[in-house]
């Protein structure tokens, strides 16, 4: 088994386990709500009157592309929901019912580092905490120069990515290794972004530390991570 397959293979055990054991938006868990930066940005959809076409790639249950299918519901909007594991679409779409936009959701299940966006086709494309997980560097970079050129004019890309990740037993105060695919620094990536984006305006640019516990085969880990947070409109 090669790196990338062990650290996928570890990310779905962690995954199926939060997305059968904790309820979207309901408190416990990071799927209690969407991410407050995503939803500011909804306004700046408001002058689209018609169709709004969004992509989210890695969109998981629905945590962020339910209440985006919600606001753009009344306005003929789409929301093409992109994720490579079973149990989140699978999910998603029991959520997309309950939250009554099934109308408005698509799933599509694929590895975002081999999924073809279609050119300047989406108002608004969103990838949180997904970015890092493609397979190399040169993928993630092909991923945003897709998303750049599927992006419409006057259209929004939200990337939060995290950058600089370290991983550590909290029992043992063991530093384990990362199991991040792509793990750099928080300058290089910030530099791949201006240089992808180079012309377009930035709306927010903000690097934060966290670190929270996450659980590895039932061991609790500190994850410390830069956590990026990059927003830009196509001029």
């Amino acid at each position: 088994m090669s790196r990338v397959e062990f650290i996928r293979n570890e990310e779905k055990k962690y995954h199926d386990f939060c997305y059968e054991n904790y309820k979207l938006f309901e408190e416990g868990s990071w799927l209690y709500k969407p991410v407050k930066t995503v939803m500011d940005l909804l306004p700046l959809l408001e002058g689209k009157t018609n169709n709004i076409k969004v992509l989210d790639l890695g969109s998981g249950v629905g945590r962020n592309s339910i209440p985006i299918a919600q606001d753009i519901k009344t306005k003929n909007g789409k929301v093409l929901c992109v994720d490579l594991l079973d149990s989140a679409l699978d999910k998603l779409e029991l959520y997309s019912k309950e939250y009554g936009v099934e109308e408005v959701i698509e799933t599509n299940k694929a590895d975002i580092g081999n999924y073809v966006i279609p050119k300047n086709e989406f108002d608004f494309i969103v990838a949180v905490s997904t970015l890092e997980h493609v397979e190399s560097e040169d993928v993630f970079e092909n991923v945003i120069r897709q998303m750049a050129l599927g992006t419409k004019n006057e259209g929004i890309n939200c990337i939060i990515v995290n950058s600089e990740v370290e991983e550590m037993d909290i029992e043992t105060n063991e530093k384990l290794d990362a199991l991040m695919e792509v793990n750099i620094t928080t300058e290089n990536m910030m530099n791949k972004l201006s240089h992808i984006y180079d012309g377009w305006e930035v709306v927010k640019q903000l690097v934060k530390p966290l670190e929270y516990k996450i659980i590895r085969n039932e061991r609790d880990v500190l994850l410390k991570t830069n956590a990026i947070t990059f927003v830009v409109r196509k001029k």
